[in-house]
């Protein structure tokens, strides 16, 4: 069979197919002739069972186990058991302290945030482990640095393909002025890329982290 029609078999794009094959998970044969990859049943029956450990959660490394027979199902799975019993605990403690600010009838403009937030300090060190507000904040926050840099490399790579179509339909402009604008534009990309590489490493490596340790 063929990728296409694996995907529609078990139900999960070519994408997510290719990373299993990428991690080691199936191994398709190629054809000799045209080196094209070629999936069996066994291979469709390998893939469905992923499908469901994934959609059961178990992590890539874990199924790797099974595959290879490292793990048994039963001690994968108690493990599993285990790890949801603990996140389950965890989202009954959010779920009490959030029932526990309704009873305490505030709106948001008198909500003692301290009291709460000092009990969640206390529960983290017990294990528990609520939102990461960095994390989330974070990722948003390279949401605008990363669309800013991609608008002017492509702006700068359209004035490129510009000056050369235009020196190629206008021999009479000096080569060294053309040549010296592509340098130019070329630098405006190399330099766009080393502001955006750090930036995010200052959103990533301690920016944010500094201005929101509460």
């Amino acid at each position: 069979m063929k990728i296409n029609q694996v995907e529609e078999l078990v139900g999960i794009t070519k994408k997510n197919i290719r990373f299993y094959e990428d991690q080691g998970l199936i191994s398709p044969e190629r054809n000799r002739d045209n080196g094209y990859r070629e999936y069996s049943l066994k291979d469709v029956e390998l893939l469905n069972k992923i499908k469901l450990l994934r959609s059961l959660d178990v992590p890539i490394e874990d199924i790797r186990k099974l595959e290879t027979g490292q793990v048994s199902m039963t001690d994968c799975l108690d493990s599993h058991i285990s790890l949801f019993t603990h996140r389950q605990k965890e989202l009954d403690i959010m779920k009490e302290m959030c029932k526990e600010i309704i009873e305490a009838n505030v709106q948001f403009d008198n909500l003692q945030a301290d009291s709460y937030l000092e009990d969640m300090r206390r529960l983290e060190k017990g294990g528990v482990k609520f939102m990461d507000v960095n994390k989330t904040d974070i990722k948003k926050s390279k949401r605008g640095p990363i669309i800013a840099a991609t608008v002017s490399i492509i702006f700068f790579v359209a004035m490129i393909a510009f000056i050369g179509w235009a020196e190629f339909t206008d021999p009479e402009t000096p080569i060294g002025f053309v040549i010296a604008i592509i340098v130019l534009f070329g630098a405006m990309i190399v330099g766009t890329l080393l502001a955006l590489k750090e930036r995010l490493k200052e959103i990533e490596g301690g920016e944010i982290n500094e201005a929101r340790k509460y």
